[in-house]
């Protein structure tokens, strides 16, 4: 019996200090992430949610979930309005078409500026239709996409000029705009309910 139970307690030990070295080098390669928007946020991420508008007036509520990403090359270095880009980013968003009907969403994003804070980064986002699973060919995949800046604790993605793909559901998105507050998923669960009400 001391044997398996031994071998078990040394192998929950080395997933501890694996995901301890994980964490580790993530921030020290992103020191911002430990304070995202101004707040704590020692597991790395921050999640909000908000109703964003499209250039034709209809309104989604949407919840959004990021945190940082592997690094990925970008040609020229990348630069934003003077700011260097700093970090990829990655994440998951969900959209209320209507009550009960939610479109999962991929999210990847790059910010400019901010190395160890978030106040005056520049902040931009690719929603991207959820890739189903086994799917080696996909469809088309629509997406929209967001770009802003904290404002205190909010995130205000609030440059209309961005793009945007229809999605296979139908519906079209660009030169969107959102404000989203620090939220957990059963706020935006509430606001997708009232939706059409």
């Amino acid at each position: 019996m001391r044997g398996p139970a031994g071998c078990l307690t040394k192998l929950l030990l080395w997933g501890l200090v694996a995901c301890c070295a994980v964490w580790a080098v993530t921030v020290a390669l992103n020191p911002w992430a430990l304070h995202i928007g101004g707040r704590s946020t020692t597991l790395l991420y921050w999640h909000g949610a908000g109703r964003v508008v499209s250039k034709d007036g209809k309104s989604y509520p949407l919840y959004l979930s990021f945190w940082p990403d592997r690094p990925r090359r970008t040609y020229g270095g990348g630069r934003r309005e003077g700011k260097r880009k700093n970090a990829d980013l990655t994440g998951n968003a969900w959209l209320c078409l209507a009550p009960g009907r939610v479109e999962r969403m991929r999210v990847s994003g790059t910010m400019y500026g901010g190395y160890s804070s978030t106040a005056d980064a520049i902040i931009g986002f690719r929603l991207l239709e959820w890739r189903k699973p086994f799917s080696f060919s996909p469809p088309h995949r629509g997406f929209f996409d967001l770009e802003g800046q904290f404002h205190g604790s909010d995130l205000v993605m609030d440059r209309p000029d961005e793009q945007g793909i229809a999605f296979q559901s139908g519906i079209f998105i660009d030169h969107a705009t959102v404000t989203l507050q620090w939220a957990d998923y059963r706020e935006f669960e509430s606001a997708c309910r009232r939706v059409g009400r």
